[in-house]
């Protein structure tokens, strides 16, 4: 039935543009965005999820950050540990050599041992980063121990979306060099008060007497340690007891400085993962949303022969009307 009310050839060739020209401004938001899923709207799930690893991925950005200010700080500490423990080696060989020396000899050695003590302070004073320092510490008037360094290491999220935050700490207590602190029960590694015949630690203090035979109970301390003070020189049994303290500090320290390597292992691997999983992670949110550019390339092609095929169609079924004047002409 011809009619001139409704064109069911026009209607039809509207209808075929209209899809086209739709697929066509997908196809060119695909292109122009590089997404296939650049909104909810394209696909929900895939946008959720997309949008969820991609909140992630910041904050394992900003765990990257934070591993790497902490591998700073630590080896700041180990860069510290290091000097102090090549600086109280002097200190051993120059109580070895002050052994069966004369008192003059000996007080001169004590002006030596004197300038080392001071550098070992200076080296726990400098080794801060970022206001950090583990070797020289001051836990307070009220805490007992050093308080650990916190370094985060990873942004965790459970399968049910709740999130977390895991650290790599580094026990400062057992590796402190100075401790100013007047409430802590135990001071560090240098100023620590040590008995002269085996190095332990310990909390009661007992002062030797220059010049007197060592005593069982006599304690010493690596940061105030002297052979001569006034006018009178330690005695040989008493700088035999000195060396054994000394020793004994050095291998707490050479434990620490293992502690601080371990930690410094720690967080290079960690920080090396997280820069993995953050690739992984990347390209699997790229698998979701990401267009593939070769496939919309040639589908705009493919649309746009389709947009002009379908305008001409459109202008063929216009054209049908004009066809019924003929039937009133004379």
């Amino acid at each position: 039935m011809a009619s001139i009310m409704t064109n069911s050839a026009a209607l039809t060739a509207l209808q075929s543009l209209n899809a086209t020209q739709k697929s066509l401004d997908t196809t060119q938001s695909r292109i122009s965005t590089g997404y296939r899923v650049s909104q909810a709207s394209d696909n929900a799930a895939y946008w959720s999820i997309a949008t969820t690893m991609r909140s992630d991925n910041q904050a394992m950005s900003t765990v990257s950050d934070s591993l790497g200010l902490g591998a700073s700080k630590v080896d700041t500490a180990y860069t510290g540990m290091s000097s102090a423990i090549t600086t109280i080696n002097a200190i051993q060989q120059k109580l070895t050599a002050s052994y069966g020396q004369t008192d003059a000899a000996k007080e001169k050695t004590q002006v030596e041992i004197a300038a080392l003590q001071a550098q070992l302070k200076g080296y726990a004073d400098s080794a801060t980063f970022s206001g950090t320092n583990m070797l020289s510490v001051n836990s307070g008037a009220t805490a007992t121990t050093a308080a650990d360094v916190k370094v985060v290491s990873a942004f965790n999220r459970t399968s049910a979306g709740a999130v977390s935050i895991s650290t790599i700490d580094v026990n400062v207590e057992s590796i402190k060099l100075y401790e100013a602190g007047t409430a802590a029960t135990s001071k560090g590694i240098l100023d620590a008060n040590r008995l002269g015949v085996s190095g332990a630690e310990t909390a009661t203090a007992s002062a030797p007497t220059l010049g007197a035979a060592a005593a069982a109970t006599d304690t010493y301390s690596v940061a105030s340690l002297a052979i001569f003070s006034g006018t009178t020189a330690a005695s040989d049994s008493q700088i035999s007891q000195m060396m054994t303290v000394v020793d004994a500090a050095l291998k707490d320290m050479t434990t620490a400085a293992t502690k601080l390597g371990a930690a410094k292992s720690s967080i290079d691997l960690q920080k090396t993962f997280t820069q993995s999983l953050m690739d992984s992670i990347d390209r699997g949110v790229g698998q979701l949303v990401d267009a593939d550019m070769n496939k919309e390339s040639t589908r705009l092609q493919a649309l746009q022969v389709q947009q002009q095929l379908g305008v001409q169609a459109l202008s063929i079924a216009n054209g049908s009307s004009q066809s019924i004047l003929s039937l009133f002409r004379g």
